[in-house]
């Protein structure tokens, strides 16, 4: 596919898909004390990873982690892109962080295998022009 100047601002990337994957604590403050601390996993795909990926999600029917980013992600514009969050629990005791490391390494392996196909898409197309 050649990419047009807008496709590739969505990429995020110079060359290709960028994304993140964050492990986020957050701090609930109450009154005047901290009543509560959660651990977050949330997701931004970059736009074009995340229409693309819809737009060939047939090809994904057998994958419950992409089905659940399309499903559950919300788009916040340009600078943010798809946002979903993949894990959310309050911090009670030290099982929670491995919980939590498990569900960031579910999400990065996701987003590599959807810039996989991406890039996959990108680049068969540039080597039939070539």
């Amino acid at each position: 596919m050649k990419l047009t100047q807008k496709q590739r601002e969505k990429l995020w990337g110079e060359d290709g898909p960028y994304s993140e994957a964050w492990l986020i604590f957050e701090t609930r403050i109450l009154d005047d004390s901290v009543s509560r601390v959660f651990i977050n996993v949330e997701v931004h795909l970059n736009p074009f990873t995340y229409e693309t990926i819809k737009k060939n999600r047939k090809l994904f029917a057998d994958d419950p982690l992409i089905q659940q980013v399309l499903d559950h992600s919300d788009y916040r514009g340009q600078p943010h892109g798809y946002v979903t969050c993949a894990f959310l629990t309050e911090y009670t005791d030290d099982s929670v962080m491995e919980e939590a490391k498990s569900h960031l390494e579910y999400a990065k392996s996701t987003i590599i295998k959807m810039h996989k196909f991406v890039l996959a898409s990108i680049n068969t197309d540039r080597r039939k022009r070539n």
